[in-house]
């Protein structure tokens, strides 16, 4: 079965992330910044009325922060544990990627990144697939985050 992506970038390379998973593609503006938390987390963001965690790819990738500025764009993905926005450099398509095209990896045997669930290699170009749910297993922090986050829609 065919996936359908947004594929953008971090750093040089492509990544995706199957639409399913995929709220929204935003401009980002207005993240409140909250001290202590991991590098990889940018702040909170209100989203369609919810508190939202933003997660910085290019930290979680490269350990480099991601300058916010008119290309990067804003990610708003679900998960079975919690929605979160992801600083991406670019969003910069919806593809259609044919199942023969995906690759497993042995990457996802490694435990910090098994969140690459398969590579898609296209003719001119190979994109990294990410699983959003995985990500956060491997995140540290995510479940403290998690817990902050329901704290502050209770009090709200």
């Amino acid at each position: 079965m065919d996936v359908k992506a947004v594929v953008f970038n971090a750093g040089k390379e492509e990544y995706a992330i199957p639409i399913p998973f995929v709220i929204s593609i935003e401009k980002v503006e207005n993240v409140n910044h909250i001290p202590h938390l991991p590098s990889y987390m940018r702040g909170i963001i209100k989203s369609r009325g919810t508190l939202i965690p933003v997660l910085d790819l290019g930290n979680i990738l490269y350990h480099s922060h991601i300058a916010i500025n008119d290309e990067v764009r804003m990610i708003v993905i679900h998960t079975d544990e919690l929605a979160f926005g992801l600083l991406v450099k670019e969003a910069q398509e919806i593809l259609e990627i044919p199942s023969e095209a995906l690759k497993q990896i042995g990457l996802v045997a490694y435990h910090k990144t098994k969140y690459f669930s398969s590579v898609a290699n296209l003719e001119d170009r190979l994109i990294t697939m990410i699983d959003p749910n995985s990500m956060l297993e491997v995140l540290e922090g995510v479940k403290e985050i998690k817990d902050y986050l329901i704290k502050q829609q209770q009090e709200a």
